[in-house]
């Protein structure tokens, strides 16, 4: 099996969309002998749905989400988060496996994208949950995303980076963590107070994640030299070559 399969995706914001107000919480509960459950659910406009469940670490944590509207997501959340994901499915899909590296209570947080809540659209959807594997066995170093995830990083320090249109670059706060081969994990604070994680795989920015965002946030990259010139949508960014790698 895989670690966490994080292709395109980031590890969500704690302001994510559509708003983590008012939540619904559903324990997840596997029949006798069962190392899964299956769990049909609806939700309507800014409704948000966490399932949570137990799952020690070595274990095979797999979600499939299967919903009506191409709007609606979920979110992984690791043990002790306050609205920071370790899997987007805004950027990610409807599909997760991954090994889990700590014990502890895991969220499958469902929703829909902000523009579709605000017009008060619903979704159905059948959701799996899944737990298999050791109980216990020792899973290694976690990867960079969830290192992020946990507020783990290697380093710190400014990038550039502007927030909206034709807005000048400002020097934005950075922190990151770092995997092996060019990859890594970038969190950025933007002047306005949100924030944005950036993925990097083999020395490659493949997305950013963009679940609260508001509009067209197309992620595009073009390389200058050591310098990634990342648009999210609006919001541009600049970051050398060092922080993805170090040195």
């Amino acid at each position: 099996m895989k670690n966490w399969i994080l292709a395109a995706a980031i590890v969500a914001a704690s302001l994510a969309a559509p708003s983590w107000a008012g939540i619904q919480t559903q324990p997840v509960h596997f029949a006798k002998g069962a190392s899964s459950a299956r769990i049909q659910g609806t939700l309507k406009g800014d409704q948000t749905v966490d399932y949570v469940l137990r799952a020690k670490a070595g274990q095979v944590m797999s979600v499939s989400f299967k919903p009506s509207n191409d709007a609606a997501y979920f979110n992984v959340l690791p043990p002790g988060s306050s609205g920071e994901a370790i899997f987007v499915g805004s950027t990610s899909g409807n599909e997760f496996s991954g090994t889990l590296s700590v014990d502890g209570e895991y969220t499958v947080r469902t929703y829909l994208m902000r523009s579709a809540a605000r017009r008060n659209e619903g979704a159905r959807y059948d959701l799996t949950i899944g737990i298999a594997g050791a109980t216990g066995a020792p899973a290694g170093r976690a990867s960079h995303s969830e290192r992020a995830g946990q507020g783990h990083f290697d380093a710190r320090g400014e990038i550039p980076c502007a927030e909206f249109k034709g807005q000048p670059m400002h020097q934005c706060k950075f922190q990151v963590a770092r995997g092996p081969n060019g990859s890594a994990t970038v969190k950025v604070n933007l002047p306005s107070g949100k924030t944005r994680f950036i993925t990097f795989e083999n020395g490659e920015a493949v997305g950013a994640d963009l679940s609260q965002a508001d509009g067209d946030m197309s992620f595009k990259t073009t390389k200058e030299s050591d310098l990634y010139m990342i648009r999210a949508g609006h919001e541009r960014y600049e970051i050398p070559e060092a922080v993805v790698f170090g040195g």
